[in-house]
């Protein structure tokens, strides 16, 4: 591979292909988590259970998880531009099924075509970003699907609250975006060469090169600890507040995961200069006290408290994120970038949606409350255990110098 498409120069047309990719990644984020306030909705009308309406949200994450375990490095071989592609159309057709859902079945088939989407996009996308701006690539990998998870959970809300056809307004708006990348995508510069070897890479694995082994091993709680809190919010949220809280708005389910996805870029961006480590440390501080100050929250029935907590909590969500992603991808070569980038994804995916869906369907039996609390211990539990991997290290190297 020739040193100019490992490294392109960051110029005017750099930049421009950076955003245009940033604003990719951000739709399909954005269309991930537009169904997130219509869950309760569709619950009301179509009356299904809270472990069925988890099952709608984890075969998503399932599905992303399956793609990327198959798919994730196809980029590196076959090119950014054809695999971004296909997932474009791919989303296109989700979108559709979603606008013509009129039972249970179509939204379970919206999800499972959306999750294979974007696990097809995810490391494409994430990888084409460092491989134009290794300096900014990294930053935007983070914030972006915050930002976009915020946009389509309270553009949704707010579109179910305040705008005609509440069902389909979200859904028509993302695929004109979708149609119009796809239309743009033609201008795109490739970034890497293509190479033979791809049907190797269909065989579903979990690639780590050797060096970033233990990095990964030193991270994972804490992503466990996010992403986990983060299916939460995108599953089961909206719900919890109507039942602790008693809130029947569906713009509070939006605003739900904006004050945990906002806060969370927010910190991304305060932290973006500092060392990862110290990034590591503020995310599994805040995320610990913030989930624990939502648990008081949904306890007491403070709604204002518990949006306390989901910025507190974002806070550390956003820094664990970052700062797992700057220790772990920069040990890893231009060819490995893909297989990383969907392996680390892969896991943070699987701790998306196994908890969730648990949960789900311990609710039937516990009722919410109580899945939440012991929920939200599990993940307080998980934000401690990597803070007190970090302070360890840190006490070694300092004794080793």
């Amino acid at each position: 591979m020739s040193e100019s498409l490992q490294n392109p120069p960051v110029d005017g047309r750099s930049r421009g292909q950076l955003g245009y990719l940033a604003f990719v990644m951000l739709c399909f984020f954005a269309a991930s988590s537009a169904p997130t306030p219509l869950y309760h909705v569709y619950q009301q009308a179509w009356g299904f259970s809270s472990a069925l309406l988890t099952l709608i949200f984890a075969v998503y994450a399932l599905s992303l998880l399956a793609t990327l375990l198959v798919f994730g490095s196809l980029s590196d071989y076959l090119g950014r531009r054809p695999v971004i592609l296909v997932a474009l159309l791919l989303e296109v057709l989700s979108m559709l099924l979603f606008i013509s859902a009129s039972d249970v079945s179509w939204l379970i088939a919206a999800r499972v075509v959306q999750g294979i989407a974007t696990g097809i996009a995810s490391s494409a996308l994430g990888a084409a970003m460092l491989d134009t701006d290794q300096h900014q690539g990294p930053l935007i990998n983070s914030i972006t699907p915050m930002f976009g998870m915020a946009l389509g959970a309270l553009g949704t809300s707010a579109l179910v609250e305040y705008a005609p056809m509440p069902l389909l307004l979200a859904y028509l708006l993302l695929l004109a975006a979708f149609v119009a990348q796809i239309l743009y995508l033609w201008r795109v510069r490739e970034t890497v060469t293509p190479q033979p070897g791809v049907l190797k890479t269909l065989i579903p694995r979990l690639y780590v090169p050797r060096r970033a082994r233990s990095t990964l091993l030193l991270v994972l709680p804490a992503d466990i600890a996010a992403w986990a809190l983060g299916g939460f919010f995108l599953s089961l949220a909206p719900s919890l507040l109507a039942a602790a809280t008693g809130s029947t708005s569906v713009l509070h389910g939006g605003l739900a995961v904006t004050a945990l996805t906002i806060s969370g870029a927010i910190s991304i961006m305060n932290l973006r200069l500092r060392a990862p480590q110290l990034a590591l440390q503020v995310g599994c501080s805040f995320l610990g006290l913030g989930v624990s100050v939502i648990l008081v929250a949904v306890n007491a029935g403070w709604l204002w408290l518990f949006f306390t907590g989901a910025v507190v909590a974002g806070i550390g969500f956003g820094a664990s994120f970052l700062g797992a992603l700057r220790l772990l991808l920069p040990l890893a070569e231009a060819h490995e970038r893909a297989g990383l980038m969907s392996t680390f994804l892969a896991l943070s995916y699987l701790a998306f949606c196994i908890p969730s869906l648990c949960a789900g369907l311990a609710v039937k039996s516990e009722g919410l409350l109580i899945t939440t609390n012991v929920y939200g211990s599990v993940v307080i539990v998980l934000a401690l255990l990597a803070l007190a991997g970090l302070l360890l290290q840190r006490m070694a190297k300092v004794r080793e110098a």
